[in-house]
């Protein structure tokens, strides 16, 4: 990774997002995951937003901004230097709703009683043994265990704890397969509360899973 930490902007749809070599690097192809949530807020409950493993911001918010929606929205990363820029494109972006930027861990981001009408999920899924191949971007913003699922099970575990009746998550993974795996344990766990009821696939760069409660 390369250790030059000037500050960076990068087009992500209609917004510019900062961001350093400590953050990975928006991917022009998540807006994809945006325009999905967008289209889902649309026929949404009432209720805030709610980005996972958000990094800089730029899904949720141009989500957000796709959907000309004034829903609040909650942010959350592990990594402070992250959520430092996420106020700040934030703060750019201005939404129409109020944006909550939470430096947390996953499991103790939210309160028991929090509830979202849509859950933006972006862990990384890159196999630990993969991550060298990707030398200029932050291991801890792509390794994702072993299968590359271990952060996207926690992610999941939040999205059964907080998701409003009647909402969705957009779930974003590397390969068909993880999708594949995701939902058959999903849907052979009797005490599942979610299911993957479809997918966008964008080639070799990702697939998006959209999960609802079951």
């Amino acid at each position: 990774m390369t250790t030059d930490l000037a500050p960076r902007t990068a087009a992500f749809g209609a917004l510019q997002i900062d961001y350093d070599a400590r953050v990975l690097r928006p991917r022009p192809w998540t807006t994809a995951q945006s325009v999905w949530a967008a289209e889902l807020l649309h026929d949404a409950p009432p209720g805030p937003v709610l980005e996972l493993c958000a990094g800089a911001g730029q899904i949720g918010l141009l989500a957000l901004t796709l959907a000309g929606s004034g829903r609040d929205l909650v942010l959350v990363d592990r990594d402070a230097v992250a959520c430092g820029f996420a106020r700040v494109n934030a703060a750019r972006a201005r939404p129409a709703g109020a944006v909550d930027v939470r430096w947390s861990s996953l499991r103790s981001a939210l309160a028991p009683a929090e509830r979202f009408a849509l859950v933006i999920a972006d862990p990384p899924w890159v196999p630990t043994a993969s991550v060298a191949r990707f030398p200029d971007d932050p291991a801890s913003a792509i390794d994702g265990g072993p299968d590359g699922l271990t952060v996207a099970w926690t992610c999941l575990d939040v999205i059964a704890s907080h998701l409003a009746p009647g909402g969705s998550a957009v779930v974003q993974l590397g390969t068909g397969e993880q999708v594949d795996r995701v939902a058959a344990q999903l849907a052979g766990d009797p005490a599942s509360r979610l299911r993957v009821v479809g997918r966008r696939s964008y080639g070799s760069r990702g697939v998006l899973a959209l999960v609802v409660g079951a």
